[in-house]
């Protein structure tokens, strides 16, 4: 604190801050200036907020769901406003503790619109008291003749009340007497009055403003009617509260009503920027300062009791200034007026700001706009977020084994709490790995145990970010292309590498392949490898056998693709470097706004998921994923995600990641697309599409640590949509079934040293078979490259090219997945989702083959038993298919003549 605010405080006079904004809530200065002593109270009125959302985009996040629920502006307001307001009262309640309920209130205002409606004010005053719902929370109401009676009324109800726009010392004894009245009353009803507290907001600098323009310029009055007036209604305080009247009140322990000096910031340039503050010091009284006043008395304040100064002087100015034609009757009855106005004014300036933010914000659902608002509504009137939070299973089946497995895996609710107890492991873990100078990792894992840190290590890495000094760089095996294998092992060398092996069961066979391939590149150093699985797995009984250097635990009550915020993401993550903590936090943030208590329309993740079922249900099934560079494998995590939770039953949300933006004209109505926002290249594209009548969202992740909320937000959205569409948003019984087919080729080809070519076309023959497929396509169909190939640049590369070229003859949504990578993402949905794929698979032979140790059989084999598993799989299921084999993965680059 400083030594003027310290001294200032010794005097008796508290300062409030007069200015509240999201920013400083979020990113923690105002706790930081609660700490320091800075400031006991916080006021606002329309012109704080309207200041806080018209000037920045920290409501936007907030805004854009309430707008998506259909909600109107000055609901959105309200909404927006008691959150701010909740998160200040609580910052402040250690200090209303403190002082015994002293200071430490937080203020907002009734509608400026009901300035002149008494039984109006009356009401909202008690909707604002029971929704902010904190004892330290001030209802502002302004001093207007209709406003006397309803704060006697709000004050006999319990309400604390600030009491606001006095200007006059009548109105001020009104507002004086109306205090002690509504407390009487309230004794008289045989209620407490001890927690009863308010205080009398008087003007003060506007009445300078109002006076000095009426004064000539060179009149010796000038400058000294504000503190004239404030300095009588002190001493009409100190009359009013002493006496028997009075005296019962406090023995019941009432709480003076102090007053508190509002609108002291200089308007006047000429005058001293703390001439409002310095000259109204004293005893029980409050002075609201905006931000710059308050940095002025901080820097050079002058800290001593002035408000009883030139009392007689004070008295005797309203007589000059009636002598020079100047009325204190006609300035307070003016600046009453035109307060009222004023605020009216800006709480309508407001509305129109959070009107605009709102259409932009619903216009982006384009023709679902009003079946997302119906369907919201009814998880409101439904209890889907209490009822979620309660884990009931029935929200996602009514089978028995279904709603068993459901209650075992709602575990990732919770995980930015929990998870919290890690922290110490990972990061002393991490700090010995930095220490040893190790600089390159290797995570050898599947599906959700790789995904996840796949996202992380490519943002972290990202030229947008500083470069993490000393950090190692992280990479992701999961491809069993011997290509890829071989690629990994060149740039991973045992010498140099970590290897982390990932896998929730502990079973997965790729996972199995690489260790077993790097264990023996490694000579057998358990040294260089970590394990990441759920207690009690074989990786965790093999990891122990083979002395690893250490197993990380996750949580088994979290599913692999909901695992990115459990050990299976966060090891990964802080051997990066990245400030885990502040990862959950980003994370935890998301978790409370999705809270059981929150009302659906400001859940963001439930207000998405509402968005992505209903699209799908309207036939918008292919939710398209756009993401800045910075973002692009994000699409790869939510791909997983969304497919293998939602598709299945013949159900489903088919997600289309990276397909290269096209002409409006190429998309059908089945599209829904999601922008993932961080540098805005994407933003005339948007627009395109929404001139074309596409729906298209826009989520900001402004920077890396927001991946934090966006794991959590779209884990929650999938589990909403998945209650939805009626589907287990937690099981996936149709991946098993190509794991199967794969084991029993393996079998087959260790008894016979043989494997089975299977069903496919050559490359001579590709282009009229292609043709042929393609012409089965219709409306609403999607096809889906499954490319068991290598994954390069150029290969993804030349497949991008294919994707767009079989877009444009078929109009049609085109998904690329390499295998067997893509078996752990959308498998699930290529098989139990909706039958209106096609699915279109590249194999070939392998230029160059690596065995892998002690399973008998080579890494090209086990992709190949892959990618015929999954063929006979999806045939199984009527699916329409064709498969073109090559003789080496180059030939690929010949597919551009095909179409």
């Amino acid at each position: 604190m400083s030594s003027s605010i310290d001294e200032l405080t010794g005097l008796g006079q508290s300062l409030w801050y007069d200015n509240i904004q999201r920013r400083l809530l979020e990113n923690g200065e105002l706790e930081q200036m609660i700490k320091r002593g800075e400031i006991r109270g916080v006021t606002s009125n329309p012109s704080i907020f309207h200041n806080a959302i018209a000037k920045t985009n920290d409501y936007d996040s907030a805004l854009t769901p309430l707008a998506w629920a259909g909600w109107g502006a000055e609901d959105i307001f309200w909404q927006l406003a008691v959150e701010d307001i909740q998160r200040a009262c609580d910052l402040f309640c250690p200090l209303y503790d403190e002082t015994n309920r002293g200071d430490g209130y937080v203020s907002i205002e009734v509608s400026p619109y009901l300035a002149h409606e008494t039984d109006g004010t009356i009401e909202q005053a008690a909707v604002l008291w029971g929704r902010v719902g904190r004892p330290n929370l001030m209802v502002k109401i302004p001093a207007t003749p209709e406003g006397i009676p309803a704060i006697r009324k709000s004050i006999a109800n319990g309400i604390n009340i600030n009491v606001t726009l006095i200007f006059s010392l009548t109105r001020y004894a009104e507002v004086m007497d109306a205090y002690i009245s509504g407390l009487e009353d309230r004794l008289e009803a045989g209620q407490p009055v001890d927690h009863v507290a308010s205080v009398a907001s008087f003007f003060v600098s506007r009445v300078d403003t109002k006076v000095d323009k009426k004064l000539s310029e060179n009149s010796a009055l000038r400058g000294q009617a504000a503190i004239a007036n404030a300095r009588l209604a002190y001493a009409d305080f100190l009359e009013t509260f002493k006496g028997n009247r009075w005296e019962a009140l406090e023995a019941q322990g009432a709480n003076l009503q102090r007053p508190l000096w509002a609108s002291t910031s200089t308007k006047n340039p000429d005058y001293p920027d703390t001439v409002y503050v310095d000259n109204l010091i004293g005893p029980n009284t409050v002075n609201t300062v905006p931000p710059k006043t308050l940095t002025a008395f901080r820097d050079h304040g002058v800290p001593q009791e002035t408000i009883a100064n030139d009392m007689e002087k004070a008295r005797a100015l309203f007589g000059q200034l009636e002598a020079e034609g100047v009325s204190m009757e006609v300035v307070t009855q003016e600046l009453e007026d035109e307060g009222v106005k004023a605020f009216a004014d800006a709480f309508t300036a407001l509305l129109e700001t959070i009107e605009e933010r709102r259409a932009s914000a619903a216009s982006q659902l384009g023709p679902l706009a009003a079946p997302v608002s119906k369907r919201i509504a009814k998880l409101e009137s439904d209890s889907v977020p209490a009822r979620l939070w309660q884990g009931d299973p029935s929200l996602w089946t009514t089978d028995p084994d279904g709603q068993a497995e459901v209650e075992k895996r709602l575990g990732w609710l919770r995980l930015p709490e929990t998870s919290k107890s890690l922290l110490s492991e990972l990061n002393d873990f991490a700090d010995v790995v930095h220490y040893n100078g190790i600089k390159r990792v290797l995570l050898l894992g599947m599906g959700g145990s790789s995904l996840a840190p796949e996202v992380l290590s490519f943002v972290f890495a990202s030229p947008t970010r500083e470069a993490a000094e000393g950090k190692p760089c992280l990479s992701i095996l999961d491809s069993t292309d011997p290509a890829q294998v071989a690629q990994a092992a060149e740039q991973y060398p045992p010498d140099k590498s970590l290897y982390i092996v990932s896998s929730k069961s502990g079973t997965t066979a790729e996972m199995m392949a690489f260790f077993e391939y790097f264990w023996e590149l490694s000579g057998g150093d358990g040294s260089r490898f970590v394990a990441v699985t759920d207690p009690g797995t074989p990786l965790e009984k093999l990891a122990r056998e083979r002395g690893f250097r250490k197993i990380f635990n996750a949580d088994p009550n979290v599913g692999g693709r909901y695992s990115a915020l459990t050990a299976f993401g966060l090891l990964p993550a802080a051997l990066l470097g990245l400030d885990v903590k502040r990862l959950l936090a980003q994370a935890e943030s998301m978790m409370e706004q999705s809270a059981a208590a929150i009302s659906a329309a400001r859940n963001p993740g439930l207000v998405l998921g509402a968005v992505m079922a209903e699209a799908a249900l309207a036939g918008r099934d292919k939710l398209t994923i756009l993401a800045d560079e910075p973002l692009v494998t994000f699409g790869s995590w939510l791909e997983q995600l969304i497919a293998e939770s939602s598709g299945k039953e013949g159900k489903g949300i088919i997600p289309v990641d990276r397909e290269p933006v096209g002409d409006v004209s190429v998309y059908g109505q089945d599209r829904l697309f999601v922008y993932l926002r961080q540098t805005g290249e994407y933003d005339e594209s948007v627009m395109t599409l929404r001139e074309g009548g596409q729906p298209v969202l826009e989520i900001p992740v402004s920077e890396i640590y927001d991946l934090g909320v966006e794991f959590y937000r779209w884990e929650f959205a999938i589990a909403v949509a998945c209650h939805i569409l009626g589907v287990n948003a937690f099981d996936q019984p149709n991946v098993e079934d190509a794991k199967k087919r794969a084991k029993a080729r393996i079998a087959s080809y260790q008894e016979k040293g043989k494997l089975e070519a299977g069903e496919f076309v050559p490359l001579e023959e590709t282009k009229s078979a292609l043709s042929s497929f393609l012409k089965r396509a219709m409306p609403g169909d999607y096809i889906a490259i499954a490319a068991f190939l290598p994954r390069t640049a150029e290969m993804i590369a030349a497949l991008q090219d294919l994707r767009v070229a079989i877009r444009a003859k078929t109009k049609c949504a085109v998904t690329l997945g390499f295998g067997p990578r893509f078996l752990h993402s959308t498998g699930q949905l290529h098989k139990g989702g909706p039958n209106s794929g096609l699915f279109l698979q590249i194999t070939a032979d392998p230029q160059e083959d690596i065995e892998i140790p002690t399973q008998g059989l080579s890494f090209g084999t086990l992709e190949l038993a892959q990618a015929l598993g999954d063929y006979e799989a999806l045939g199984a299921k009527d699916r329409r298919l064709l498969r073109v084999h090559l003789s080496k993965p180059d030939e690929v680059y010949e597919f551009e003549n095909l179409i």
